[in-house]
């Protein structure tokens, strides 16, 4: 049943900007031991230069499989996914796109900068550049004064933090975001949501990031992109309305709850159509 949807408007930027990433019929099966898993079925979807786009779904409907399918990480049983024009693999070649997983991942035996410094120096940048680089990063990310310090005096906001300065040292127009702030508390996540949207708007990356939560995605994005059940289908897209400049209080809003139920709405409907199947 098609339930009536809020008038929302559209943002004319996102129509316009140059693809960046694009998925053409994209579907990918794993095989296991009971049989395939059928993580993604037939995603179409384009994202824009200077994008920022979430994916929101229940567990298991293949928001991140998505997401590590353009990193690479995971390959489509079929369909057509490019990223700048050129196939995954070759755009991790190019070093395309920075990766933040759900856990900082930083090495206790290495200080905030050492660890930041971590892809520079794999990727063979010099000590100057790579120290310039780690100086500019730790800026954006507000910390500076704790290049210093080992990830374990530092809280899990902070480490966090670090991980995106991590990802965005080599300073690729793409930033791929796998759920980095679900396991900290609202207060933390309310303010890494309003660092994360600041440091979009200083940069112009664009930013494929994945969530559970409606107002972390309604927040952050210019769309939202709302997946169904395994297996992982496109069920609405949603251009933001909201405008560039979001203090949190936004989301008391008439446009936010509009948006926020939306989503909703669309998470519901795909639990329908799941149910149907």
């Amino acid at each position: 049943m098609n339930r009536p949807r809020p008038a929302l408007r559209p943002v004319p930027a996102a129509a316009t900007a140059a693809p960046v990433i694009e998925a053409r019929g994209v579907s990918l099966t794993f095989p296991t031991a009971d049989g395939p898993v059928h993580a993604l079925k037939d995603v179409n979807l384009t994202i824009g230069q200077g994008e920022f786009v979430s994916f929101i779904g229940p567990s298991g409907c293949g928001k991140t499989t998505f997401l590590r399918a353009i990193a690479a990480l995971e390959s489509p049983t079929s369909g057509q996914l490019t990223v700048n024009g050129m196939t995954p693999d070759a755009a991790r070649r190019a070093r395309a796109y920075g990766y933040v997983f759900q856990a900082p991942g930083l090495y206790p035996w290495r200080t905030i900068a050492g660890n930041v410094s971590l892809p520079l120096e794999i990727m063979g940048f010099d000590r100057a550049d790579r120290q310039q680089r780690i100086a500019r990063v730790l800026e954006l990310v507000e910390l500076s004064q704790f290049a210093g310090r080992y990830p374990w005096q530092l809280s899990g906001g902070m480490q966090q933090r670090a991980s995106i300065a991590r990802a965005l040292a080599f300073d690729a127009d793409i930033l791929l975001m796998d759920e980095p702030f679900g396991a900290l508390d609202e207060i933390v996540r309310d303010r890494l949501n309003e660092a994360l949207r600041a440091l979009w708007a200083r940069t112009g990356k664009t930013i494929g990031f994945v969530t559970h939560s409606i107002p972390e995605a309604v927040y952050l994005s210019t769309r939202i992109v709302v997946m169904s059940p395994r297996p992982g289908r496109i069920t609405d897209v949603i251009e933001s309305p909201l405008p560039r400049d979001r203090p949190l209080e936004i989301r008391d809003s008439k446009e936010f709850a509009e948006i926020s139920h939306r989503v909703r709405e669309g998470l519901r409907a795909g639990h329908s159509d799941h149910g149907d199947a």
